[in-house]
């Protein structure tokens, strides 16, 4: 049987001259052939796994493999749950908006910020609106202000080419 790089060598799959081996409660066995360990596994009726591969010489330890493998995955399964996956929400707004449209826009960001949600602010620029960025960050910053409640500034008002982009996240993330 042909072993994977990221696979666990079990058993006869360990073919190293000597392994440090660590017994089935935790206690040093010392260094061993790889033959002698497996036998000592056989008698104890369990696995000899290949825990450490690349120390010098490779760490075995006598234990259930199955147990392990079952182990392992409800490990990796809690961590995924645990996982919280922040969007990247955008809300465009115009050099020329008027504050009523700024505050429905408030008012769509406010949704995505109370979901744990990141909102990009943006404005595009055109023609002689270039000339006049500094405006165009002034309304952002203004935008900023009506969400200061339940936002922080994460990446500020910033002229990136036609596009005036600024970050917000909200203040108390949940962790």
């Amino acid at each position: 049987m042909a072993v994977k790089a990221h696979e666990t060598q079990i058993n006869s799959d360990i073919r190293d001259a000597e392994v440090r081996v660590v017994g089935s409660n935790g206690e040093q066995l010392g260094i061993m052939s790889a033959r002698e360990a497996n036998d000592l596994a056989d008698k104890a009726g369990l696995d000899l796994v290949k825990i450490s591969p690349n120390a010098v010489p490779p760490v075995c330890k006598i234990m259930d493999y199955g147990k392990y493998l079952f182990d392992k995955a409800k490990k990796e399964k809690e961590q995924r749950k645990n996982q919280k996956i922040v969007a990247l929400k955008e809300v465009q707004l115009s050099m020329t908006i008027e504050q009523h449209d700024i505050d429905i826009k408030a008012k769509n960001a406010t949704k995505f910020l109370l979901a744990g949600d990141k909102v990009k602010v943006s404005i595009r620029m055109s023609g002689r609106q270039q000339a006049y960025s500094d405006r165009g960050i002034e309304t952002e910053n203004k935008f900023a202000e009506s969400l200061q409640e339940i936002a922080v500034i994460e990446k500020p008002a910033k002229v990136e080419g036609r596009n005036i982009i600024m970050i917000l996240a909200p203040k108390n993330a949940k962790k």
